[in-house]
């Protein structure tokens, strides 16, 4: 019984960490409420789970301790930004050719699922900032270095529980309140959205391309 109580305390905390490392508000965010609004709720969940299994991926780098994953992540950041960069812009710039809200409120032939769950996980994938947060905080938590295979397991699928949890949230919220948003409020969401985006991946290109001119 008390390892089970232990396991549980492991797991609650795994949640309590992929909640908290979903939760702040950026570009990933904004693109999900723009396709819960724009397409319908399943979209916009769909890019949360896609960031979710991103986030449990770099989750599992820091609870395993992969330190060859780690050297990787941290020899080719400069690779990674280029191409989450790009990823970005792409993503940036279909969202700001996206049309306004019609009346009913849904787009006609929205992207698949797939494609929509594909690019939450590219663009939190390709951002390996990502696993020096979950190492931090791994250290607040007091989980960090010492966990054991089964413990790293738990705590990975509680950040998988936290992050979903935080997604699911996030969007239900945004699909309870969407009849009250109207077509102005659509485009000021998207092109914040896009804005954000876009910000972000020029910078990492632009960040990348600088320290292959001064390698």
């Amino acid at each position: 019984m008390p390892f089970l109580f232990d396991e549980f305390g492991v797991l609650v905390r795994g949640i309590i960490m992929g909640f908290v490392i979903a939760a702040p508000v950026g570009p990933i965010a904004l693109l999900c409420v723009r396709r819960t609004l724009e397409h319908g709720v399943r979209f916009g969940v769909a890019t949360g789970l896609g960031a979710a299994l991103a986030d449990t991926v770099y989750g599992a780098v820091a609870a395993f301790g992969v330190q060859v994953l780690i050297d990787l992540l941290t020899g080719h950041q400069t690779a990674f930004r280029m191409i989450g960069g790009a990823f970005m812009v792409a993503v940036a710039v279909h969202g700001f050719r996206a049309r306004s809200l019609p009346e009913g409120g849904e787009v006609p032939d929205p992207p698949g699922l797939a494609a929509n769950f594909a690019t939450g996980l590219v663009l939190t994938l390709f951002n390996p900032l990502t696993v020096f947060g979950f190492l931090a905080i791994f250290a607040g938590f007091g989980l960090g270095g010492g966990l054991g295979n089964a413990d790293a397991a738990t705590v990975v699928v509680g950040v998988f529980l936290g992050a979903s949890l935080w997604w699911l949230i996030l969007n239900a919220g945004v699909a309870a309140i969407g009849h009250r948003i109207n077509d102005a409020w659509f485009r000021a969401i998207n092109r914040t959205a896009a804005g954000l985006l876009l910000a972000f991946g020029a910078y990492a290109v632009v960040s990348a391309i600088g320290e292959l001119a001064w390698a």
